[in-house]
């Protein structure tokens, strides 16, 4: 629905204060042609603003919205390819969308009009007050009293309304963070019970106009040709960063978004300027080149990054931290940095780092205990001797 937002403003049976009805891909399965999140207005009026479907299946939604508005309520449609009848209401391109309907209220209305990052509405309860973000952020830039009226947990006890909200966040989190459109269901504390009232889950839809959190992995080499397919499964959209042409230049690197071949502290600060680095973004500063590491480090730790971490040994990190220290670097940054990089697990090869690595990002991102077991916050050596 937030994709509508630019128009909604100049459209006329917004102006006038039509009666209308949004529809929203809530799910969808093979090859569809519009993602999750994708939405389309219908007015009282007949007037029509956005597409699902590039008019395979905007006829019939258009007759369902009708039908809200004369008869009220809410509904879910689903939509398929049907090989037995060829002038069934479809997708020809074999992918199946489900499409849920219901009158656009009036938190809704402010929500498109104040063009929101992200917005949560609840599926299963028209009357819940939608919750809107207006800046990259995660579950933790949402009040408590918005996820309460969300979840429609006012009077509940104490014990019940913390459990939800937990699982709630717990599932909403990763949507926010990788700038993605989602249905999450939460589960009431007894569990679900198909056709008992106040036992089937509650339904939250989270839409997302935010890009995918960035990733910067700076180094050409054996450790950061290991790391990067691992950042692409997690979400990441990645650049690879060398000053060095030849070495940059190399097929290996290919999972890369991109690939800059420039000093890094400059392409850190030309992005930072350009507002395309967010508290999201994270960095990994795999060069091991003090040339490169620390003009980098005195850039990053003063950005608002979700995570900055360094290769080296324990040597390296003293010598770099006293270079940052020395070049002007405020101390209490370096509590941010993590090095050496990575989990305590006695990696050794490049797979084995990279996935040290990304443990201890997950960890970080999820405020997991867990990475008390950081290297950076020990003093023992990398690499551990043979079991015996």
């Amino acid at each position: 629905m937030l994709e509508l937002g630019r128009h909604f403003d100049g459209w006329a049976p917004a102006r006038d204060g039509e009666d209308l009805v949004v529809a929203t891909i809530v799910a969808t399965s093979g090859s569809t042609p519009r993602p999750a999140g994708t939405s389309m207005l219908v007015a009282a009026g007949g007037g029509i603003l956005g597409s699902l479907s590039g008019g395979c299946v905007e006829g019939a939604v258009v007759a369902a919205a009708q039908e809200i508005l004369s008869c009220g309520g809410a509904r879910r449609e689903r939509f398929g390819y049907s090989a037995e009848d060829a002038f069934a209401v479809g997708l020809t391109c074999g992918g199946e969308l489900e499409i849920h309907l219901s009158r656009l209220s009036e938190p809704e209305r402010k929500a498109l009009a104040s063009a929101p990052v992200a917005l949560l509405r609840r599926l299963d309860d028209d009357g819940a007050p939608a919750v809107t973000l207006a800046a990259p952020s995660s579950v933790a830039g949402i009040a408590r009293e918005a996820w309460v009226g969300l979840l429609g947990l006012e009077g509940a006890p104490e014990p019940v309304q913390e459990e939800l909200l937990a699982r709630a966040r717990t599932q909403v989190e990763p949507l926010l963070r990788q700038g993605r459109s989602g249905l999450v269901r939460v589960a009431p504390p007894e569990g679900c019970h198909d056709g008992e009232a106040g036992t089937r889950p509650l339904e939250l839809f989270v839409e997302s106009r935010l890009p995918a959190p960035r990733a910067v992995v700076v180094g050409a080499n054996d450790f950061s040709e290991a790391l990067l397919p691992v950042l692409k499964l997690l979400g990441f959209h990645v650049t690879l960063c060398d000053a060095r042409p030849g070495f940059a230049a190399q097929a290996r690197f290919a999972p890369a978004d991109s690939v800059e071949r420039t000093w890094p502290h400059r392409y850190l600060e030309r992005q930072a300027g350009e507002g395309l680095l967010d508290e999201r973004s994270v960095l990994f500063v795999l060069s091991h080149d003090p040339k490169f590491d620390v003009p980098l480090l005195l850039t990053a730790l003063r950005l608002d990054l979700a995570y900055v971490g360094a290769l080296g040994s324990r040597r390296s990190d003293r010598q770099r931290r006293a270079s940052l220290v020395e070049q002007g670097l405020e101390p209490g940054l370096l509590d941010r940095l993590h090095s050496p990089i990575g989990l305590d697990l006695g990696a050794v090869t490049p797979a084995e780092v990279a996935v040290s690595i990304a443990a201890e990002l997950v960890g970080v991102l999820h405020g997991a205990p867990g990475t008390a077991g950081s290297l950076s916050r020990g003093s023992g050596p990398l690499h551990h001797g043979p079991p015996h």
